[in-house]
């Protein structure tokens, strides 16, 4: 009897990953070259990445769809939400892709797709320029208020080491700098370029990055439901000419002063590990 369940199991399971894949091949890559559209989640207010400079949306992550889309045949429709409720478009196909990085360690790697990489950085952490923030290591973060979106990894870093956090809703990048310099808030964790650029780009908010106190390399994706696999082949074969042709690099250095974030680098930081954060 056991063994008999045990068959039944294997081959439900069996039956449920071909019919994803078949639903895949058949509906979803066919019904977006049908449509001549791809719809996009992106949040709309990360510098570099997905920001709007004047009435146009623009930015490395939002270039580089737009140029994946080109490529493909397609046009595309953005969607400006939060992370969560990009995760939650893509589950309700109300979406097709989600600009927002799923990485290989988390509790979401197994729950969607994802592209090859586009983006390698670290994590840094910004604080007044005044005092630091009475921080000089990760331990000090703890009582400390930390700034962010909800359910980030870099949050998680902030909660592992006992910060109070602080959850924005998708604002821009000056409310935040504002907010730690006023001391509403006492730290931001988040992507070092992403930080070293916004700062950068608002000189006159009396933050800095917390020289030499970098952690967890990481690479930057979008991500896909979990069954649309012809979509992320596709993507990844167009992401990977760019890579080859130059388009990659040459769409970073406009967005990052002249950095190539499109190529890997060895990062010798410490890697924490937030995977039982919850």
């Amino acid at each position: 009897m056991r063994k008999k369940l045990i068959f039944l199991f294997l081959l439900l399971f069996s039956l449920v990953l071909v019919a994803c894949q078949n639903k895949d091949q058949d509906q979803s890559w066919r019904a977006i070259k049908k449509a001549g559209v791809i719809k996009v989640a992106t949040s709309g207010t990360l510098q570099l990445q997905s920001y709007h400079k004047g009435n146009k949306l623009t930015g490395y992550d939002v270039e580089i769809v737009r140029e994946m889309a080109k490529r493909l045949g397609l046009k595309v429709k953005f969607e400006e939400m939060n992370v969560d409720g990009m995760l939650t478009a893509l589950n309700s196909q109300q979406v097709d892709l989600a600009d927002y990085s799923i990485e290989k360690d988390s509790k979401n790697a197994d729950k969607f797709l994802y592209t090859s990489p586009h983006k390698y950085s670290f994590g840094s952490m910004v604080v007044r320029k005044s005092d630091n923030s009475g921080i000089k290591s990760l331990k000090d973060l703890k009582s400390k208020k930390a700034a962010g979106a909800a359910t980030t990894s870099y949050m998680k870093v902030a909660k592992k080491f006992g910060a109070e956090l602080v959850i924005y809703d998708n604002v821009t990048n000056d409310v935040y700098l504002r907010d730690v310099a006023d001391g509403r808030t006492d730290v931001i964790l988040n992507d070092y370029y992403l930080q070293k650029m916004a700062l950068v780009a608002l000189p006159k908010i009396p933050v800095k990055i917390l020289e030499g106190v970098y952690y967890n390399p990481s690479e930057s994706n979008f991500a896909i439901k979990k069954c649309n696999t012809q979509l992320q082949k596709r993507l990844n074969q167009t992401l990977e000419a760019m890579r080859k042709d130059g388009t990659l690099t040459k769409l970073s250095k406009k967005f990052f002063a002249n950095e190539n974030v499109s190529k890997k680098k060895d990062y010798h930081y410490r890697k924490i590990d937030v995977s039982s954060v919850e």
